[in-house]
């Protein structure tokens, strides 16, 4: 089986790459959160009286669960954005897109403070649907090119 990227490749790369500018953002407002609550390296959270005692570290907390959460789904999305982008790729370059956009909204909303707002404009709900849906899309391309091979 050999594969042929379609010229509208460049597409889902792009959309690949908008992943890797939301994860730079998130670690920005990582570092700033750590600075402002002075939590030194390598603590990886505030402690939970800390963060009871200082919004500082509570925002901390936010911003570093934020960004977490993105990192334990950014294999799946961007493994099924290149599968998927191999038949749609505009398709596979605009769920991309549309999941680093809801990423970005999803940790402004977090690092407010207050984690229910984390659904910043339906934020928590777009990245989850785009993210089942790219796993649905990649497992039902891969086993039909098992099945039509």
């Amino acid at each position: 089986m050999s594969i042929v990227l379609p010229a509208e490749y460049g597409y889902t790369a792009a959309a690949v790459v908008s992943t890797f500018w939301v994860t730079l953002f998130q670690s920005l407002r990582v570092g700033r959160a750590r600075k402002a609550a002075k939590i030194d390296y390598p603590q990886l959270y505030a402690e939970k009286a800390e963060a009871a005692a200082s919004k500082e570290a509570h925002v901390f907390n936010c911003a570093q669960r934020a960004h977490q959460n993105t990192l334990e789904w950014l294999p799946q999305v961007i493994a099924s954005t290149l599968i998927v982008g191999v038949k749609y790729p505009r398709f596979a370059a605009a769920v991309c897109a549309t999941w680093s956009v809801a990423r970005v909204l999803y940790t402004i909303g977090y690092t407010s403070g207050n984690p229910k707002k984390r659904n910043l404009l339906g934020a928590n709900i777009f990245s989850g649907l785009t993210t089942v849906g790219f796993v649905l899309g990649a497992s039902t391309y891969t086993v039909y090119q098992l099945i039509t091979a």
